[in-house]
């Protein structure tokens, strides 16, 4: 027997109006579809596929059912044959039991204890007085009660053990609280403590509408602005979209879907009457989200901030979903607006009007670099391509991609055959070489050594930077006489460079204990493994001037493998002075009297 869960999950996965699409010729009429009828041989539209109610229904021969029971009717299969052709055009394995599972769902205590605790933070939120800087809050956003308690929005009060002992008392023991997340403890020493306090409580519900976890937002000062639920049996945040419970039967009657970052632009905006909304729980879209949310819909507008951190989980989030062949576009709002704002302060009608002059990924990170004058000079103009060419190779759809090769060789003026060379090639930019001078033959000589050797090179870079931090910390008088050579940006592992930064910053009186709390973890266990092997330098004076010494060549090598990126896109005024520069570099490296170099070019010729 096929498990419950399983045809459930099938069920709900299913597209029906593309299953049903395979057998008889469909037309959207309003929210639903219609086309002739395949069971009594109908000629008018009079069969009805519902992608809301997930049913089937002829209004002649009343013939009716779901997607399972289509497939035996139209093809004589037995239900379970049904079920697994449904599921392997889902993508989801269907494995027969030898008996249904006696019993109730293994995950329904985990719904049901997240119920209860969302109807008490619910309470708190209303009810109590510990919520009344919540309801503050609420007033301050001129979100209104109406609207919170529709999405189910509660507050989890500061207190350690007021939710605990209310849970406990209904009978939810510890371990259960500790499982679901809604405790947590340090160590087995420690008392479990709430996971969330002073937050405002978002229930998040999964796609038919249980409620699997929470997120919180911070009411007050802290560290951690939003924080969600950990993973549980019932919850990954990778796997859901906040507010597609909700939104699944809008985004597939008006066919897009818009992607906002936060719970509050959600529920602002699916208020306000444009339901057909979704946010990630977190900033940037997985792929296990986009292909949820592909059963709905292929066209997508993504309202992210317009800050750094906004742009950056833009186009990540673009490049996913046109690697699922979606038709991705950017609505880019006024300076310092959000959708929460935005729709606050001036409608929906507005919003439509921005998704209306909204334009394509793609053409938005062209409109960015522009605007910045990356297509001006030959080095930014190199770098620009860096950032055009992933979203071009994301592309799934072979139309959008010729497209953007062809816009990317407009704007640059880059052929559009090494465009395309490029795209073919994962090493880097390859271009025809009889479109530029002979490149001398040390220069082909450095370079083919230096692509067999980069992975070496890397480890000894990490091993360099290591040991300068294990300098510093030996002896902090040496901190200033290193940063005199090298800057923050000279430490390529963010570990050492969190390290360096905070020593830089610090100065000689503040101690190492008192450096540690601004640290992370790993960066921590990183120093304090430094710390105890400070007799592992010999010569400090050596080993910093070493360390260093392999630094500096490792830039030179970076500047060499980027002119080699800049040549097939230089004109011949250009190639002539980078061809100079790069011939200097070498013979900079050669000429060198710095013992670290040669003994460093030794090992990379072997």
């Amino acid at each position: 027997m096929i498990p419950d869960e399983t045809i459930e999950q099938i069920r709900e996965a299913a597209d029906i109006v593309g299953i049903i699409g395979e057998y008889v010729q469909l037309k959207k009429t309003g929210a639903d579809y219609r086309g002739p009828c395949p069971f009594h041989q109908g000629t008018r539209r009079n069969f009805s596929v519902s992608p809301a109610k997930r049913m089937y229904h002829c209004f002649v021969c009343n013939e009716s059912g779901d997607v399972f029971k289509f497939l035996t009717k139209r093809l004589g299969v037995e239900w379970p044959e049904a079920v697994k052709i449904v599921g392997e055009k889902t993508g989801i394995e269907v494995r027969d039991t030898q008996a249904r599972r006696e019993g109730p769902d293994p995950r329904e205590p985990f719904w049901e204890l997240n119920s209860t605790a969302s109807a008490y933070f619910r309470q708190m939120l209303w009810d109590d007085a510990t919520g009344s800087a919540a309801r503050q809050y609420l007033t301050e956003r001129e979100l209104s009660r109406d609207v919170a308690e529709e999405f189910g929005l509660g507050f989890a009060p500061r207190e350690i053990g007021l939710m605990r002992t209310y849970l406990n008392r209904l009978g939810f023991d510890d371990a259960r609280l500790l499982e679901a997340g809604l405790l947590t403890k340090s160590d087995q020493d420690t008392e479990p403590r709430p996971r969330f306090r002073n937050r405002l409580i978002f229930p998040i519900l999964d796609v038919p509408g249980r409620n699997v976890a929470f997120g919180g937002r911070l009411i007050g000062p802290g560290d951690v602005k939003y924080l969600n639920s950990p993973d549980t049996p019932v919850f990954s945040k990778g796997k859901l979209l906040y507010g597609l419970n909700r939104s699944r039967n809008s985004i597939r009657r008006a066919d897009r879907a818009l992607i906002v970052e936060g719970y509050f632009d959600a529920v602002r905006v699916m208020s306000a009457g444009i339901e057909e909304v979704v946010a990630p729980l977190g900033t940037a879209l997985t792929e296990m989200q986009a292909t949820l949310l592909r059963k709905y819909t292929r066209n997508v507008f993504l309202l992210y901030d317009s800050d750094a951190a906004g742009l950056k989980a833009t186009f990540r989030s673009g490049d996913e979903l046109l690697r699922q062949g979606f038709s991705v576009r950017v609505v880019t709002l006024p300076p310092g607006e959000d959708p929460d704002s935005f729709v606050r302060a001036h409608g929906a009608a507005a919003l439509e009007a921005q998704l209306d002059s909204a334009i394509d990924v793609f053409e938005r990170k062209i409109q960015i670099l522009e605007r910045a004058g990356w297509f001006g000079e030959l080095q930014k103009k190199r770098r620009a391509l860096d950032r055009l060419l992933p979203t071009i190779r994301a592309t799934a759809d072979q139309i959008m991609r010729d497209l953007y090769i062809n816009r990317a060789s407009e704007v640059t003026g880059v052929d559009r055959s090494i465009l395309q060379n490029e795209l073919a090639s994962a090493r880097g930019f390859t271009a025809p070489l009889q479109r530029q001078p002979p490149t001398p033959r040390i220069n082909t000589e450095v370079r083919a050594r230096r692509g067999d050797r980069r992975t070496r090179s890397h480890v000894r870079n990490a091993s360099a930077e290591r040991e300068l931090i294990r300098a510093m910390l030996t002896q902090r008088s040496w901190v200033e006489a290193i940063a005199e050579r090298v800057g923050p940006d000279g430490f390529r592992d963010s570990r050492y460079r969190a390290i360096f930064s905070a020593l830089l910053n610090a100065g000689e009186s503040e101690t190492i204990q008192e450096i540690a709390p601004k640290l992370d973890a790993e960066v921590i266990e990183i120093m304090e493994s430094l710390l105890e092997e400070p007799y592992s330098i010999v010569n400090l004076q050596k080993t910093v001037d070493d360390s260093l010494a392999k630094l500096e060549v490792r830039d030179i090598e970076d500047r060499l493998a980027e002119i080699d990126k800049l040549l097939p896109l230089a004109n011949a005024k250009e190639w002539e002075s980078l061809n100079e520069e790069r011939q200097k570099l070498v013979l900079q490296t050669r000429a060198s009297g710095k013992g670290t170099f040669k003994a460093f070019r030794r090992g990379r010729s072997r």
